[in-house]
């Protein structure tokens, strides 16, 4: 029996090309060049990289689209750039954003500072208080923002009640799908109008090139284009390339990682130095039914809490020698941050512990080295 889709690890591969001629090259050539030459005596056909239409940006562009199962997509210079313009696309100056809390720290802050400085109202709502959303609603509400699986938490999100209230109230549910990649969800599936990526993240998956991507209907991603076009967020060409060579093989990694991250919590489920395993795989995980139903895979992003606080954790993350202590995620090389000196900085050691955060929380993003050796690498950082 024919299929009529291509699965996603081949769209990953395959997606946004035409058909294989004679002399292609195999290894899409990189096009550098920041203008074309335009035809005389008319504006149609005009390339430019600021207008994210040149050669690299249109091939990945579709690519992800058909990821994610969008009409359209669109790729920025980075996640906060690709958040930023997606909003302002919708919001106006007198218009309400509705967002859950729990948020990642840039986000957090493009909320509470620039948006309120041009006018937009924005309330922040428990995400798992689904009376919350309803109550929180204005006249001149346009958009709600969510975060799932959330950064650094690992908590995941229910978005169909939250996408149901959206379509009735008739807002746009805009998500930041950043940790699951196209390969654990598609929020598009669960009623999402919008989705956001840090292409930076899984979907580059080598911590080297810094991107972000929109994805919606053709018609409102030509308004977040304008708003690239004026803001200047337009993507470089050569980390259009990267991004496009990373997702080649983003289904073997997320997979990989998706197993990794499962055995290792299981693994530090069951050490006593660690108080608190946050992992959406595990039975003990308060969202662990709602990710059974969301996400196609558990993902590679977990967190611990150490028993011994802040103090224990400089000490353990000193002797660790396969885990790199780096900001970012979603990489074949397995990282390890501290919120408290990242992200989330600027909150109080109190304000962090209140969403979640204590001292002694350690952000891990899961690799596709060897599962036995990160562990091992775990195990004696804890002696």
């Amino acid at each position: 029996m024919s299929r009529k889709k291509n699965a996603r690890a081949t769209l990953a591969i395959h997606g946004g090309t035409g058909p294989h001629r004679t002399g292609d090259p195999v290894a899409p050539p990189l096009v550098q060049s920041v203008n074309f030459i335009q035809e005389i005596g008319t504006e149609t056909g005009l390339l430019y990289t600021r207008y994210g239409n040149t050669p690299n940006l249109v091939r990945v562009q579709q690519r992800l689209a058909l990821l994610e199962g969008a009409e359209a997509a669109l790729l920025l210079s980075s996640g906060m750039g690709a958040t930023a313009c997606a909003m302002l696309a919708l919001l106006r100056p007198g218009d309400h954003l509705l967002t859950s809390a729990f948020i990642y720290g840039g986000t957090h802050r493009l909320f509470t500072e620039e948006f309120t400085q041009n006018g937009i109202d924005v309330t922040f709502v428990d995400p798992y208080d689904t009376r919350a959303w309803r109550k929180r609603i204005r006249k001149n509400t346009r958009a709600v923002f969510v975060e799932s699986p959330i950064n650094p938490t690992c908590r995941v999100v229910d978005l169909k009640p939250i996408a149901a209230l959206s379509k009735e109230a008739g807002l746009a549910l805009v998500v930041d799908s950043t940790f699951a990649s196209p390969i654990n969800m598609r929020p598009l599936e669960h009623g999402a109008d919008v989705v956001i990526h840090s292409g930076t993240k899984y979907l580059n998956g080598h911590h080297d090139a810094m991107l972000g991507v929109v994805a919606g209907t053709a018609l409102y991603i030509e308004k977040v284009l304008a708003k690239m076009k004026v803001w200047g967020h337009a993507a470089d060409p050569f980390a259009a390339w990267l991004l496009e060579r990373g997702l080649k093989t983003l289904d073997v990694r997320v997979q990989r990682q998706n197993e990794n991250a499962m055995r290792i919590a299981t693994w530090c489920d069951g050490c006593s130095e660690i108080k608190r395993v946050h992992y959406p795989g595990l039975a003990s995980h308060p969202d662990h039914e709602i990710a059974k139903s969301m996400l196609d895979g558990f993902g590679g992003m977990m967190a611990i809490d150490l028993a011994g606080g802040g103090k224990a954790t400089d000490r353990f993350l000193r002797r660790l020698k396969l885990f790199q202590h780096a900001t970012s995620l979603g990489g074949v090389d397995s990282l390890v941050s501290e919120p408290r000196y990242s992200s989330h900085a600027r909150l109080s050691s109190a304000e962090r512990a209140r969403i979640g955060i204590p001292d002694g929380f350690v952000r891990i993003s899961i690799g596709i080295e060897d599962a036995g050796d990160l562990i091992a690498d775990i195990a004696q950082a804890l002696q």
